[in-house]
């Protein structure tokens, strides 16, 4: 396998964008299957959604990986859910890729998950092509889903292709770099067949392609001169702009189809391979396990020692499945290597290449691959190398959750089958997490989302065969300062022997809301200590006793965020102060100065987009504005209207069903974390009451 023609690709959009249909496509034309099965068919459901929660549901979980081959290419594709429950799906997906495709729908364009995962792509600079999908529906404007992306994602979206026919006469597409027109002949398509373009779309076509030149103009000298002397411009002159132009990232070119209908897909594939880069053009940086602010580069070389990620890890009947991008080097079968997190020696007993949930075992994979490993314990995030002390590959980005159930077994029996099942699930998935509740004694789950928690719950009691009595969804609460204040707090302890004594002085600030998104919002330490006032061991131990006091606040003992500590000045003694001195001081401190902040609940608010038909809108945003929630934008696009609005996490428990029943069965929603936002004064006191409430019950 050459690893210049190799492609590593996930597939990512918005719910119901059509990732999954696509993917399907693509794995038939490649010759990977050779029967096309629906998302929502009756004959066992897609290939990549092979959970039968997934085919139940008609919606992807988890992410699925397979292998394929296009035109002599090999692809590792993965596709990644929609829903933003399963956000980890795709940031541990988009962490170990090369490229991607953007997903967008011809009538809904960029929506709230589109923009997300657009984040979650420049996070990780993955490069991108975008496939404009379902052009043969109603209301299908390819023109204005390239302008929101310009617009809402500030990217330079250029088309590459033209529409022959819109919304249910959809035919195919002119080529713009070729001047061709490509039709998709035969009973499912397979035959790509090109031809002259139509006569009454050739001025069209002739402007589309000047308009696309004159964009690819921006990123080329030689071609902006050829452009102004009106000079031929060849093919490979084009196609060099946009991979050069792609793998900046300074540029998405646009493509469409219909996946469903089965058209556009294989020149989608032709893209792919040409525009997005091999293992080989992407540049992974790591740093020495010992001195974290050094970069090493890693080469995609197999001859160079091995360096391997594992981003995903998933428990099933044969044991522990470890899926692994390889980023330098090669590893063996029933080889030994280092896990650099914990520096324990382990042996990858089978290598595996995926297909859905299918295996192939195979003896050994090479830099650029993605393969699962048996045998390893390993935790999501973790690097591997030959020897131990190697370097550390930069992990994901982890979202907080934001709403918390408390789960028990029916019978009492079960108790050990739901904890194994958790311990698995937590190990699984990051964003999913188990705690007891001190008060009441209570197991608590907290995810993403309602669908997040239903989903887990469902599989304890598939899975394990646990039946489960799950309480009310409970919100994460914040509490947060509204005020400065100073403090000057001495901690003196003296019991025969060494004691204990520290000194600190300085203040505290609430960290303003529209503090810049690189910085800390939740706590920040500034120290300002001057001639050795404090030693400077213990300023490490002052910050350390602030920041564990961050997590139980004394309102109501929701966790702190939005506090700025300063240390200016303080005194030691030189034999009763010690680290732990400092620490019980600084604690002590931050418990006294807290409620002189004026502390504040803040509550998770959530971007809601809603779809409905335009009848329904009124009773929508009436519905919106009973919630607390406000409506900031409004669309109509003929039978639809799209409305975006922020409504409180608390306020949104249940909310398909109300949906449902308010747009008889025909509003869809989706939703993601905005912000947290201040609590009303009056329902601020009923939370801290509710909680002192539980806390009584919990002592009894």
């Amino acid at each position: 396998m050459s690893i210049a023609k190799l492609r590593n690709i996930g597939i990512s959009a918005h719910i119901d964008s059509g990732k999954t249909t696509l993917s399907e496509r693509i794995l038939y034309y490649s010759g990977r299957i050779h029967r096309i099965q629906e998302v929502r068919g009756g004959d066992g459901g897609a290939t990549m959604d092979h959970m039968d929660l997934e085919r139940e549901r008609g919606i992807t979980i988890t992410s699925a990986a397979t292998s394929l081959d296009w035109n002599g290419h090999p692809i590792n594709l993965i596709d990644t859910p929609g829903h933003v429950d399963f956000t980890v799906e795709v940031e541990r997906s988009l962490r170990v890729l090369d490229g991607a495709v953007l997903v967008l729908c011809a009538v809904g364009g960029v929506q709230t998950q589109s923009m997300t995962v657009d984040r979650q792509m420049k996070r990780y600079h993955v490069p991108r092509l975008a496939f404009i999908n379902k052009m043969d529906r109603t209301g299908s404007n390819p023109f204005k889903v390239v302008d929101q992306i310009r617009e809402k994602l500030h990217s330079d979206a250029i088309l590459m292709q033209y529409p022959i026919g819109k919304e249910q006469d959809f035919e195919g597409v002119i080529d713009l770099i070729k001047m061709k027109a490509a039709y998709f002949d035969g009973e499912q398509g397979e035959t790509v067949r090109y031809a002259d373009i139509p006569a009454e779309l050739a001025d069209e076509a002739h402007d589309a392609r000047q308009k696309m030149l004159e964009s690819l103009s921006m990123y080329s000298d030689d071609l902006m001169e050829m452009l102004l002397g009106e000079e031929e411009i060849g093919e490979d002159l084009i196609h060099k702009i946009i991979t050069q132009s792609v793998k900046l990232q300074e540029m998405t070119p646009v493509f469409m189809g219909t996946a469903y209908r089965n058209k556009g897909v294989q020149l989608l594939l032709d893209a792919i391979t040409r525009y997005l880069p091999s293992p080989l053009e992407r540049e992974i940086k790591a740093s020495p396990v010992d001195n974290p602010e050094e970069e090493i580069v890693l080469k995609a070389d197999p001859a160079e020692p091995f360096v391997g990620m594992a981003f995903k890890i998933v428990d099933d009947p044969y044991g522990q499945l470890t899926f692994m991008r390889i980023y330098q080097g090669t590893v063996k079968k029933g080889e030994m290597y280092f896990n650099q997190r914990t520096t324990r020696k382990e042996r990858f007993s089978r290598i595996v290449r995926m297909h859905s949930d299918q295996r192939e075992e195979v003896d050994e994979a090479k830099a650029g691959d993605i393969v699962a490993i048996m045998g390893i314990d390993a935790a999501s995030g973790d690097t591997y190398a030959h020897e131990h002390k190697v370097c550390v590959l930069e992990s994901m980005f982890v979202a907080e959750p934001v709403i918390k159930m408390s789960v028990q077994p029916v019978t009492r029996g079960a108790s050990d089958k739901m904890a194994k099942a958790l311990e698995r699930f937590r190990k699984e998935d990051p964003t999913f997490r188990v705690m007891t509740d001190e008060e009441t004694g209570e197991t608590l789950i907290a995810g993403m989302g309602e669908l997040h928690l239903e989903i887990y719950i469902e599989r304890i009691r598939r899975e394990y065969g646990v039946e489960i009595e799950v309480g009310a969804p409970k919100v994460s609460y914040r509490e947060a300062p509204t005020v400065a204040a100073e403090y000057a707090y001495t901690h003196k302890k003296q019991s025969g022997g060494s004691g204990q004594y520290a000194h600190i002085v300085g203040k505290f600030e609430p960290i303003p809301e529209d503090a810049p998104e690189e910085e800390d919002r939740v706590y920040q330490f500034e120290e300002n200590i001057v001639q050795g006032r404090i030693p400077k061991e213990y300023i490490p131990s002052v910050d350390k006793g602030f920041r564990d006091s961050l997590s139980k606040g004394p309102l109501a003992g929701f966790p702190i965020e939005g506090v700025k500590a300063y240390l200016e000045d303080g005194k030691y003694h030189d034999v009763d102060s010690s680290d732990m001195a400092f620490q019980i001081c600084a604690r002590g401190c931050f418990r006294e100065t807290f409620l002189k902040m004026k502390p504040v609940l803040l509550e998770p608010c959530m971007k809601v987009e809603i779809e409905c038909p335009t009848d329904f809108q009124g009773n929508v945003v009436g519905d919106v504005s009973s919630r607390r929630g406000v409506v900031s934008f409004t669309e109509v696009n003929g039978p639809i209207t799209v409305i975006l609005a922020e409504i409180p996490l608390a306020e949104t428990f249940g909310y398909s069903t109300d949906l449902r029943s308010m747009t008889q069965g025909q509003g869809t929603f989706s939703m993601e974390l905005a912000r947290y936002k201040r609590v009303p004064a009056s329902l601020q006191e009923d939370i801290i009451a509710e909680k002192k409430k539980q806390q009584l019950v919990g002592a009894k």
